[in-house]
């Protein structure tokens, strides 16, 4: 097993620092195909990290094909090759954070409903007001579902008839499926029967 010391890593987006570092490492050869990565505990020791961030650099890792994990044994280099764009994408929208999803759509949302009440044709109000129904019947029925959310404000983005604005809604939709903490945020705010009502009401408002 090849042994590597690796730099801590300061708070920002940690398992991205520790992702770069071990794909440095695999692409630079100090890790060959078949070579055997250091143990969780010694990884978490070298960049001076728990063990969460690391078990995400390496998920991410496995994600893009450079390694695979064998059960009870270890990690195991797989590929050295560079990832391609659309792999690169998602370790970008895992990234962000949820600070940074909310920061963006509490800034870009409103223009967006703007122009989507200026531009709106009768075929896009209608489809709204079918999605803020079928939220009505999810909210009295004790369910929130996602998709149905994601339905609602990527269907104003498509009536403000802006491209990017909806290629924008798409990014940040994507984002906040990639990233766990934002999933784990939404779990214990809008999923709570005490505050299913206050979002469905929110979202009617829009």
């Amino acid at each position: 097993m090849v042994h590597m010391k690796f730099n801590p890593v300061s708070s920002n987006k940690l398992y991205i620092q520790i992702y770069n570092q071990i794909l440095s490492e695999i692409q630079s050869g100090s890790f060959k195909i078949g070579d055997k990565l250091p143990a969780e505990r010694e990884l978490c020791e070298q960049f001076g990290v728990s063990r969460a961030p690391i078990r995400q650099a390496l998920s991410a890792l496995e994600l893009n094909g450079y390694i695979y994990s064998r059960q009870g044994e270890g990690v195991y280099v797989k590929n050295n090759q560079p990832a391609t764009e659309i792999q690169n994408a998602a370790i970008i929208l895992e990234a962000v954070s949820p600070e940074d999803i909310v920061e963006t759509r509490m800034n870009i949302e409103p223009i967006i409903v703007k122009f989507a009440a200026q531009r709106a044709t009768d075929e896009d109000i209608e489809d709204l007001r079918s999605t803020i129904k079928k939220m009505e019947e999810e909210t009295k029925a004790g369910v929130y579902v996602p998709e149905t959310d994601e339905q609602l404000h990527n269907g104003i983005a498509k009536a403000s008839h802006n491209d990017l604005f909806i290629n924008i809604m798409t990014a940040i939709s994507n984002a906040m499926k990639q990233q766990e903490m934002w999933k784990f945020i939404r779990d214990r705010t809008v999923t709570r029967p005490d505050y299913r009502d206050v979002n469905f009401k929110e979202h009617q408002l829009l």
